[in-house]
């Protein structure tokens, strides 16, 4: 059985997360997978490249697993992180959450994701068709090496 909360350097496999907040007190799943997109603004990604430091990234996972938990009365929750490259179309994030009610689980999911890219130590770099690499922290560029 796969674990709640991850950081893996493989293909993340949405249906199995998907699987784990399957429950009959559910009347709603949420699913959302974030992915490479091969844009941003005017510039061409080819791809994303993510780094983390793993055992500090999923015991924040955890935590925030927890309070979501709490905050949303989920009946499950899930959240797997993906760190390597990641290629255009693929997914670098799955947050799975279920409730009784979809306004809980949408709500759930979005404060998730958003939570996520405050304070999990995970690091994206994109690099662009022309052959830039650059980190990515919020909406601000650092290019490589700096």
């Amino acid at each position: 059985m796969i674990p709640d909360v991850a950081v893996l350097d493989a293909p993340l496999d949405v249906l199995a997360i998907r699987a784990l907040v399957s429950d009959p007190a559910a009347g709603a799943i949420v699913v959302f997978e974030g992915t490479a997109r091969n844009h941003h603004q005017s510039l061409a990604v080819e791809s994303l490249a993510y780094e983390a430091f793993i055992p500090m990234a999923e015991a924040e996972l955890r935590r925030l697993r927890v309070d979501a938990m709490d905050r949303f009365t989920l009946c499950r929750c899930a959240m797997h992180h993906r760190i390597g490259l990641v290629p255009v179309l693929e997914a670098a994030v799955v947050i799975a959450v279920s409730s009784a009610h979809r306004k809980e689980a949408f709500e759930a999911a979005a404060w998730l994701m958003d939570r996520i890219k405050e304070s999990v130590p995970i690091w994206k770099r994109e690099k662009y068709q022309q052959g830039d690499d650059v980190w990515v922290e919020g909406q601000q560029r650092h290019p490589w090496g700096s």
